[in-house]
């Protein structure tokens, strides 16, 4: 089953680091790629407040970014917490609940047009 989940964490490093234990794997060229089947999106420090600009493009108010830093994942193939349960529950991946964002809509972004109240933890 698929399921989307937003995450918010105090720092890109931190972010990183539940990323990268999610499983990693290095080339013979040094190139460190993902060993998960998980779709990650970073979303760094997002917008919360558009900034203003004249007509030749000025700054005139910056805008307002997030402390946190923002990450979206697509988890596939996850297990329910009981199969045999009625209604299926899944949880989140290693301890990932602990930075859970909950949105309202679908936030700034989104998987292939896919709902993310739908599709939610």
């Amino acid at each position: 089953m698929n399921k989307i989940g937003k995450y918010e964490f105090d720092s890109l490093e931190q972010a990183e680091s539940k990323i990268n234990a999610l499983g990693t794997s290095t080339d013979e060229d040094g190139n460190t790629y993902p060993t998960h089947k998980h779709c990650v999106v970073k979303l760094g420090y997002i917008v919360l407040e558009q900034g203003e600009y004249n007509e030749e493009g000025e700054e005139t108010k910056a805008p307002v970014l997030s402390d946190k830093y923002h990450v979206d994942v697509l988890w596939k193939g996850l297990e329910p917490i009981d199969q045999e349960a009625e209604t299926l529950q899944y949880t989140h991946p290693d301890g990932w609940a602990d930075y859970a964002a909950d949105v309202n809509d679908n936030g700034v972004h989104s998987f292939m047009g896919l709902d993310y109240q739908l599709y939610k933890f």
